[in-house]
C-alpha cells in the first residue's frame, strides 16, 4: 500500500546524514518502519529527543510528509560543550501512499520518541462478496 518512486531517494538520504545536521531546505533522514495491522498500515518514526509540539505532519492528496525537529537543549553562557553527537537540526520522511487508504482518517501517536501514524484502508479497497443472480443467465457485481 505504501509506494516507492525514486530507486535513488534512499542514497541521498544517508548522504545528507553524513553530511551535518539538516535544515528546512534540506532535511536529514527520519528512520521509519510501515507494516500492515488488520484493517490498517501502521508507519512508525524514530524521532527521540523531539518535543510533540516540534512535529509536523502533513497529507496533500496522496503525499504523507513528516517533519520533526531536534533543537538544542537550553544552555547557559558558562558551558562549554565536551562532547556531541547526538543529531541537531530538521529531519524529515515522504512517503506515497495508494489511492487504497483513507487519508482522512489518519491518526498519530507519539510516544517515548517514536511517531506512530495508522492509516485505515478505503472501504471501497476492502474484499466484499459478490452475489450471484437467478434465472437472468448472468452475474451482476455490486459494490
Amino acid at each position: 500500500m505504501l509506494m516507492r518512486t525514486d530507486p535513488f531517494r534512499e542514497l541521498d538520504r544517508m548522504a545528507q546524514q553524513l553530511m551535518g545536521p539538516g535544515t528546512w531546505s534540506k532535511p536529514s533522514v527520519m528512520p521509519m518502519d510501515a507494516y500492515r495491522e488488520g484493517d490498517e498500515y501502521v508507519v512508525a518514526f524514530d524521532v527521540p529527543g523531539v518535543t510533540a509540539d516540534a512535529l509536523d505532519i502533513d497529507v496533500e492528496r496522496n503525499t504523507l510528509t513528516v517533519k520533526a525537529e531536534r533543537r538544542p537543549t537550553a544552555k547557559v553562557d558558562n558551558v562549554k560543550m565536551e562532547l556531541s553527537e547526538r543529531p541537531l537540526g530538521v529531519f524529515s520522511r515522504q512517503i506515497m501512499l495508494a489511492d487504497t487508504l483513507d487519508t482522512e482518517r489518519i491518526q498519530a501517536d507519539y510516544d517515548a520518541g517514536v511517531l506512530t501514524l495508522r492509516i485505515p484502508i478505503a472501504e471501497r479497497a476492502k474484499p466484499r462478496k459478490v452475489s450471484i443472480g437467478a434465472g437472468s443467465g448472468h452475474k451482476e457485481i455490486s459494490g
